[in-house]
C-alpha cells in the first residue's frame, strides 16, 4: 500500500473515531438533562442511540484491522492504529455511562427528583470537556496536554462527593426516599467513571507519541517533558 494512501486511511480511521466520540460528548450532556426534565421519551432514544455507537466502534475496530492485515505498518503506525482501537472501547464504554443514567431515569417513577440537580449537569459538561480536549491531545500527539487533563478529574470527584453527601442527608431526614437517592447516586457514579476513563485515553496519547505506557497519576501535578 502506497504511503500516502495508508496515511489517507490512518486520518480516515482517526475521523471516524472523532466522529463517535462527538456522538459520545452529546449523550453525556443529554443524559443529565433528559433526567433532570423526567423526559421518557426522551431516555428511551438516547438508548436507542446507543446502538448506533456500539455499532461505530465494531465498524473502526473492522476497518483498523483491515489496514493492519494489508500492509506492514511501521511500529509508530502500529502504535496510532492500536490506540485508536483502544480509544473505540473505551469511549464506547463512555457511552454506556450516558446509557446507564438514561435507563436510571427510566427506573425513577414519574414525578418531580427529590431535588433539583445541581451538580450533575456540572459532572457532566466538565467530564464532555475533559473528553474533547482529551481527544484533541490525541490528534495533536500533544504529550504535555495529555499529562495535564487528568490532574481536572479531582473537580468531578469533588461534585461526585457533593452529590453522595446531599443525597445521603435526604436519606437520614426521610427513609422513604432511598430507593430514589441511591438511583441518583448511581448516575453521579456514573458521570465519576466517565471522567476517569478520559484518564485512560490520555495515557494512550502519551503511549502513542513515546512508545511507554505511563500511569498518569489525577492527584499529582503533571510532570515536565
Amino acid at each position: 500500500m502506497p504511503r500516502d494512501l495508508f496515511e489517507h486511511e490512518l486520518e480516515q480511521l482517526q475521523n471516524e473515531m472523532l466522529t463517535m466520540a462527538r456522538a459520545i460528548e452529546d449523550a453525556l450532556t443529554a443524559s443529565v438533562a433528559i433526567l433532570a426534565q423526567r423526559d421518557m421519551d426522551g431516555a428511551r432514544a438516547l438508548i436507542a442511540r446507543d446502538r448506533a455507537i456500539n455499532q461505530q466502534r465494531f465498524d473502526i475496530e473492522a476497518q483498523c484491522l483491515v489496514v493492519v492485515a494489508t500492509q506492514q505498518p511501521m511500529a509508530s503506525d502500529l502504535r496510532i492504529i492500536a490506540a485508536i482501537l483502544f480509544n473505540v472501547n473505551e469511549l464506547e464504554r463512555i457511552g454506556d455511562y450516558a446509557k446507564g443514567i438514561a435507563k436510571i431515569n427510566l427506573r425513577i417513577p414519574p414525578g418531580p427528583l427529590l431535588q433539583p440537580l445541581e451538580h450533575l449537569p456540572r459532572m457532566a459538561e466538565k467530564t464532555r470537556e475533559m473528553l474533547h480536549r482529551a481527544l484533541d491531545a490525541f490528534v495533536r500527539r500533544d504529550v504535555t496536554l495529555a499529562r495535564a487533563i487528568p490532574r481536572e478529574d479531582d473537580q468531578v470527584d469533588a461534585l461526585f462527593e457533593q452529590v453522595n453527601q446531599a443525597l445521603l442527608r435526604l436519606i437520614i431526614a426521610d427513609s422513604s426516599v432511598t430507593e430514589q437517592a441511591n438511583l441518583l447516586m448511581w448516575a453521579a457514579h456514573n458521570l465519576e467513571r466517565a471522567a476517569d476513563r478520559v484518564t485512560n485515553l490520555c495515557e494512550r496519547t502519551i503511549f502513542t507519541v513515546t512508545g511507554e505506557f505511563v500511569e498518569l497519576d489525577t492527584k499529582e501535578p503533571a510532570q515536565p517533558e
